[in-house]
């Protein structure tokens, strides 16, 4: 899936503060940053809980950072920034993910989770936006 609203106040450095995704991630309960390139999720999806651990296997200041889960539901991506002049930036969210039971199987063919990432995006540009900055950055790479 991939959605791709337009946010400013410098993004990357706002998507690196991963313990904020529950003020704008819908599911998101709880993240917990473990270490430079691990992380602990924990959301709450049609009433019912679920954790995983991912390991950021790329990440490059401004351009993009790149994801796989260690353990839990099965999912992957990448999340890319593209400059589109002045204070702009095009971010895009590309997740691989397999759905375990009959209700998130069904859930994927009506398209809400592509819904649900659209949802999320437009509401980290919010965020960003009311803020003005970011309430912080990381600028270390990994690859």
């Amino acid at each position: 899936m991939r959605r791709s609203p337009y946010t400013p106040y410098g993004p990357y450095n706002q998507w690196t503060q991963f313990e904020d995704f529950p003020s704008f991630m819908e599911n998101i309960v709880e993240v917990r940053q473990i270490d430079d390139s691990h992380v602990h999720w924990h959301a709450e999806i049609g009433g019912k809980h679920k954790e995983w651990d991912t390991e950021i296997v790329e990440q490059v200041p401004d351009q993009r950072i790149a994801w796989r889960t260690t353990a839990g539901p099965e999912n992957h991506g990448i999340v890319s920034f593209e400059p589109v002049g002045g204070d702009r930036t095009r971010v895009s969210v590309d997740i691989e993910y397999q759905p375990e039971t009959t209700m998130e199987k069904v859930g994927d063919m009506l398209g809400m989770v592509s819904s649900n990432v659209e949802e999320d995006l437009e509401n980290f540009r919010d965020f960003l936006e009311s803020r003005g900055h970011e309430t912080g950055a990381w600028r270390g790479e990994i690859h």
